[in-house]
C-alpha cells in the first residue's frame, strides 16, 4: 500500500512539474503512465487477494 500512494504521488507531481513548466510536457506523459501502470498493479493485488480469500 505504501508503494502505491508514493506512486500516486510521483505521478501527481510529475503531472504538476509538466503543466507548470513550458517545454516539459513530456513529464505529464510520464506522470499519467506511472498513473496508469499503478493503477493495474493495484487492481492485481487487490483481485489476488480476493481471489485468495475466496478460495478458502
Amino acid at each position: 500500500m505504501t508503494l502505491f500512494l508514493a506512486l500516486i504521488i510521483v505521478a501527481i507531481g510529475l503531472g504538476i512539474a509538466g503543466v507548470a513548466v513550458k517545454g516539459l510536457f513530456f513529464l505529464l506523459i510520464i506522470g499519467i503512465l506511472v498513473f496508469l501502470v499503478d493503477l493495474v498493479l493495484g487492481g492485481f493485488r487487490i483481485g489476488h487477494r480476493r481471489g485468495a480469500r475466496s478460495a478458502r
